[in-house]
């Protein structure tokens, strides 16, 4: 059978659906502040809230949403169209990488403690394993080791059928601020 993977430790990192705190404190050290102010409301992490932070940026661009907050990922979508296919038809490896990488930045962003900083990508794999030429694909973000300075995630993309697209591991560093 297949692993299953441990819940987020206590402590150290909270649940992604957990409760906010320090909202206040988050947005005033980020240079972002308008993506902390629309993404940590008081209480629970809502997709609404984190999708508010979309326009101007990437996810706009590339129609990346995000669709479920869960206790242990992070799930979005992106579309296969005219601005992310490659001149195939093809769903194109970048917008892929592109849509790994929200997730998985994302995710560790809310797993950090209130005034815990924030998460940079250090390092991004992706194997392409099969192509997807319409309609959406689905990106789910996993933690796979939460540390102090480091966090290991897995994205898993897959077709409309449930079909792997891509597999995509993103190694983020925590820093202050």
């Amino acid at each position: 059978g297949r692993r299953q993977r441990a819940p987020f430790r206590r402590g150290r990192a909270r649940r992604i659906a957990g409760e906010w705190r320090g909202a206040a404190a988050r947005q005033a050290a980020s240079p972002r502040a308008g993506f902390r102010a629309a993404a940590a409301p008081a209480g629970p992490a809502t997709v609404e809230a984190l999708n508010a932070s979309n326009p101007g940026t990437l996810n706009e661009a590339l129609g990346i949403r995000l669709t479920e907050v869960g206790d242990d990922f992070l799930r979005g979508t992106l579309p296969v169209d005219q601005r992310t296919i490659q001149p195939f038809g093809l769903l194109h490896g970048g917008a892929s990488v592109a849509l790994a990488e929200t997730l998985g930045s994302l995710g560790g962003w809310l797993t950090l403690p209130a005034g815990g900083g924030r998460t940079v990508g250090i390092e991004i794999n992706a194997n392409h394993i099969r192509a997807a030429s319409a309609g959406e694909v689905t990106g789910t973000a996993r933690p796979l080791h939460l540390g102090r300075s480091t966090q290991v995630w897995e994205i898993r993309i897959e077709d409309a059928q449930g079909r792997l697209t891509c597999i995509s591991r993103l190694t983020l560093a925590v820093v202050a601020g």
